[in-house]
């Protein structure tokens, strides 16, 4: 193949390499220090700041291959995926810009020299478009007398922007028409095919020539930029589909190209039939609902798998992880829809690690980082899967009642309230629900969902309000505050504003401040305010808040008018609680050294807590740490600790800290100067926190626990300095009762509580064995079983006095075995009014009898509730009389 993916990529940053453009690295998923991003969705993203005049670009001509994500705001692709050739949520823009150098002439013909000469186009293919008012690049289109077809003008086709806010400008467009047949039978009713035709593939874009030249504040105003730039963008699928279906002689989808070949056909081997067709739906997981019209419409759920692939691949190789917060939860839904594709083509258990090893052979060569990343990649995938599983199956079983009644029975729609309890109190994800009731042709109340969400959210707002007290603080145009206190503990500075009563919490916002506001894990700052005439505010917290600093707290002496616009005060940090807070600060990223330097460097930090008292470090690793590589770590850090290391920072270029080996936070926002942390030759970070100017000031660390907090991420919770020699005492203190209580001392007593061990296990099988023989004649003649049958299916029924549920669930086993294909029913007094109730039932009949829905409809009688899985179900009761009337009902609800 002449035009492999890989090859047109080089060619285009060949092509602009020669005409003086510098060829950069392609930017993270993950925007730097944009807010207004939730990912990279085009190539200009990381030259932003460069449009705006915030920052000074390095070189004024630029050229990349850009890895870009579409799938939230303004550009979100997610839902067309799979049903068309063309849409994707991950995709590659070549791109070339200009900052204030060059402007539309050389855009426009370079380009066209690119398309025709290097790629080799037929110019009679080619449509250029401009904006409606852009007359300037009509007549450089015209001047270059190269166009066979006229200059189209339209309206916001030709005006582009990135987001609601940002840079945006007209641009000029190159379509390509792939002749009548590319559109033979699409869906664009009383509209002839041609460019820019809603749901026409005949004529798509190759090429977008963006001017830069305004700015889209948040009111929609466009404000004149300083200076005029040029941002282009060249889909690289689209061009790849272009160049080898002209190669081949035929038309192509950007899913028949090279590149997305070798990850198809790995997820084609994976599926239990190829070609697909409709028998597979009796098969299904979800019987009939699921029906293959013809193999196209398995090859949605193929072509669906395979974008997803590369989503997830990038994303982890970027630092993010399945999770509930935003980015990570975008991980977390795009692994879940893959899985739910794999289903619909019967690929029989995990499969998506697979599929993302084959993401990374097709596309190591544009991005080397996948290989160091692969196992890690692996890692992750593997894991999230088997929680995505759990996760549709459970949120299957929960909504598969409440769609068969909707379609029994209308209406249409689940009720907001029945999806906020799915979500809030059986954590089934809304987009989930959405998606599930979807399939059936039925919809959810979105707006009672949001209602019922909003106020729930409010609740919460104002729980936290009671709990801070803190006014919201009105900031006015250039109100700011700047942090003096790395290296001071007090100062003197001016109000800036203030808001609260007396009585209540006042907030505070100063010019400078040595109270540092939480951020970076680190809690903030207490201490006191006061003013010139004497007026005191004892500060509980402090906090950022647009770009200010904000002291929250409650006057001791004075009013809070006295601390209005204008005052003089003088500030004072608690500073043994400050010390203490910068111990465990400085220890996480000891800390963070050891698990990087023992675990391997796919450890990364996932997030903290550093307060005067403990810290909180989570991070990215699969499974329990072993307990002999808890106490490596920790001999290591101690090992840090005791070298003494000299602690120092600098503030630099982010771009100079990186290349220094700093180390960058997934989640973390940094501008363009940032402050580095560095700790003898073993730590580098990047870090805004406040800091000890030794490693020996830690003094000891003692590592308290280690759990796991998500898929994938791991916590240690651990302290410092007197902390930890305090811990060490009391765990002593401890020790010594113990010994005490046993008549023992070190390691005489562990021995003696081992033999004391022994023996109350020894105690406890006896104690079971005499349980199970009186249960299995309690009752007397009351305990007698009752067989009978009811809608064809043996039901076994018992009653009894005092035996406990565990007990009920090995009887409960030895009577199925004993009677085969039956529904058991047993029911416990267990004395003081209480009843325990046991539903079990055969594997052969769970498919039709779930005994969960049995204990459901027989608990209320005995004034209790239950619930369990098909197989067995349990409940409790507050009412034994009713006990023989609701073992009764077992049989009459199975009739």
């Amino acid at each position: 193949m002449r035009w492999t993916t890989a090859k047109i990529r080089q060619s285009f940053l060949d092509f602009f390499a020669e005409r003086g453009h510098t060829v950069v690295p392609s930017a993270s998923l993950i925007p730097k220090g944009d807010p207004t991003l939730l990912f990279t969705n085009a190539g200009m993203v990381q030259f932003k700041d460069y449009f705006l005049g915030v920052r000074t670009p390095q070189h004024l001509r630029v050229a990349n291959c850009q890895k870009c994500l579409r799938i939230s705001g303004k550009h979100n692709d997610l839902e067309a995926v799979g049903r068309d050739t063309y849409h994707h949520t991950f995709f590659e823009m070549l791109g070339n810009w200009s900052f204030g150098d060059y402007y539309k002439d050389e855009a426009i013909r370079w380009h066209w020299e690119l398309i025709t000469t290097t790629w080799e186009i037929d110019p009679k293919l080619l449509h250029a478009t401009v904006y409606k008012d852009d007359d300037e690049a009509e007549q450089i289109w015209k001047k270059l007398g190269v166009l066979l077809n006229p200059v189209l003008r339209f309206d916001k086709e030709n005006f582009w922007q990135m987001g609601d806010t940002g840079p945006c400008g007209p641009c000029s467009e190159i379509h390509i028409d792939r002749g009548a047949a590319a559109c033979d039978g699409r869906p664009h009713p009383g509209t002839k095919c041609g460019v820019n035709v809603d749901g026409c593939e005949r004529y798509i874009e190759l090429a977008n020539l963006v001017f830069i030249q305004y700015n889209r504040d948040a009111s929609g105003a466009l404000m004149p930029l300083a200076k005029k730039h040029v941002d282009t963008g060249t889909g690289l699928e689209r061009v790849a589909a272009v160049l080898q279906g002209l190669e081949q002689g035929k038309l192509l989808g950007n899913y028949d190209i090279d590149l997305f070949k070798q990850i198809i056909q790995v997820i084609e081997r994976l599926a239990q039939s190829k070609p697909l067709d409709p028998r597979l739906a009796a098969q299904h997981p979800d019987g009939a609902d699921i029906k293959f019209a013809t193999v196209a419409d398995a090859y949605i759920h193929i072509r669906a798998i395979a974008d997803h692939a590369r989503s997830i691949t990038f994303l982890i190789s970027d630092g993010v992880r399945p999770g509930n917060d935003k980015v990570e939860y975008v991980l977390k839904k795009l692994i879940r829809r893959a899985v739910r594709h794999g289903q619909m083509i019967l690929i029989d258990g995990p499969f998506l690690g697979l599929v993302c090893e084959s993401v990374v052979r097709a596309m190591s060569d544009g991005y080397p980082e996948l290989i160091a990343a692969r196992d890690e990649i692996r890692r992750v995938v593997d894991e999230a899967e088997q929680q995505a599983l759990l996760t549709i199956n459970e949120g299957r079983e929960l909504l598969r009642p409440k769609i068969l009644r909707l379609l029994q029975e209308g209406p249409g729609f689940l009720s907001g309230s029945e999806a906020f309890d799915l979500y809030d109190t059986h954590g089934v994800p809304v987009d989930f629900i959405e998606e599930e009731l979807s399939r059936n042709q039925l919809g959810i109340d979105m707006q009672g969902f949001n209602r019922l969400m909003d106020e729930q959210k409010e609740r919460g707002r104002a729980a936290r309000k009671n709990d801070a007290g803190a006014p919201e603080i009105s900031l006015g145009a250039g109100t700011a505050s700047r942090f003096v206190g790395y290296h001071r503990y007090d100062g003197e500075s001016e109000v800036l504003a203030a808001d609260g009563k007396d009585g209540e919490h006042v907030a505070v916002v100063v010019a400078e401040t040595p109270f540092y506001p939480e951020g970076g894990g680190q809690v903030g700052d207490r201490g006191v305010i006061e003013t010139a005439s004497g007026a005191i505010l004892e500060v509980s917290d402090t906090r950022k808040s647009d770009g200010s600093i904000v002291h929250v707290g409650r006057i001791l002496r004075g009013e809070a008018g006295d601390f209005a616009r204008g005052a003089r005060v003088k500030l004072k940090i608690d500073r043994i609680r400050r010390d203490a807070t910068m111990l465990n600060h400085s220890a996480t990223h000891i800390l963070h050294y050891a698990l990087r330097d023992i675990l391997g460097n796919t450890v990364h930090q996932a997030g903290s807590l550093v307060d005067p008292d403990k810290l909180r470090f989570d991070f990215a690793h699969t499974g329990p740490v072993k307990d002999d590589a808890l106490a490596t770590i920790e001999e290591e850090i101690n090992a840090r600790i005791r070298e003494n290391a000299e602690v120092t920072t600098d503030e630099m270029a982010y771009d100079d800290a990186i290349k220094a080996g700093a180390l960058a936070f997934f989640g973390d926002k940094y501008g363009d100067r940032v402050r580095v942390v560095r700790m003898g030759d073993f730590s580098v970070e990047l870090c805004g926190g406040t800091h000890i100017s030794r490693t020996g000031d830690v003094g000891v660390f003692k590592l308290e626990a280690e759990s796991g907090v998500a898929a994938g991420v791991r916590r240690i919770e651990a302290v410092t300095g007197n902390g930890a020699l305090e811990m060490i005492r009391k765990r002593e203190k401890i020790l010594e009762e113990i010994g005490a209580q046993l008549g023992a001392r070190d390691g005489a007593a562990v021995e003696r509580l081992e033999k004391l061990l022994a023996r109350e296990k020894e105690l406890e099988k006896k104690l079971r064995a005499m349980e199970q023989k009186l249960a299995a004649g309690a009752g007397g003649a009351e305990a007698e079983e009752q067989v009978r049958e009811a809608g064809g299916v043996k039901v076994v029924t018992r009653k009894l006095d005092g035996v406990d549920p565990r007990t009920m669930r090995e009887m409960a086993d030895r009577m199925r075995q004993k009677h085969g294909s039956c529904v058991v029913a047993l029911g416990s007094d267990l004395g003081e009014g209480k009843v325990a109730i046991l539903v079990a039932v055969t594997a052969d009949l769970t498919a039709k009898i779930k005994a969960g829905d049995i204990i459901k409809q027989i608990a209320p009688i005995v004034g209790g509730t239950g619930g369990g899985r098909p197989e067995l179900a349990q409940a409790g009761g507050r009412d034994a009389s009713k006990l023989d009337e609701a073992l009764a009902k077992v049989a009459a609800l199975l009739k």
